[in-house]
């Protein structure tokens, strides 16, 4: 496996590696080799209840100047902050130009994020998308 630059946005109550009273997301930025996204991604909540997801790619976003990356990063970030309550994991990949986002079920929940994703991050594309949507 090659490493690759990924940031991660996670809520610490569900994957259990931070303080469980804060439902704050938390940020890790690493540069490592991974195991593939379906061995990583959580299928279900704290609760064991299971999650919903979808797949965003945004495209040419690896090759775009560091400040314009870092903007998109900023108005993703944006965005899931709204819905701290409902996203459980969120990676953005830089070198696919995948950003892969796990929610808690309510209906229409998985357009409604990914559409305050489009709205920011207008080149954002949905192109999949698990249960929950």
């Amino acid at each position: 496996m090659l490493p690759v630059t990924t940031l991660y946005f996670y809520l610490s109550e569900d994957l259990g590696v931070a303080d469980s009273s804060s439902s704050d997301l938390v940020i890790s930025t690493t540069l490592h080799t991974l195991a593939p996204l379906r061995h990583r991604v959580p299928m279900a909540d704290a609760d064991g209840r299971r999650l919903g997801d979808f797949m965003m790619i945004i495209p040419g976003l690896r090759s775009k100047p560091k400040h314009l990356i870092q903007k998109t990063i900023s108005e993703i970030q944006l965005v899931l902050t709204g819905f701290n309550d409902m996203v459980v994991f969120v990676e953005l990949n830089l070198k696919l130009n995948l950003l892969w986002v796990s929610h808690r079920h309510r209906f229409g929940i998985g357009p409604e994020i990914a559409s305050a994703v489009r709205e920011r991050v207008p080149e954002a594309l949905l192109v999949g998308w698990g249960a929950g949507m």
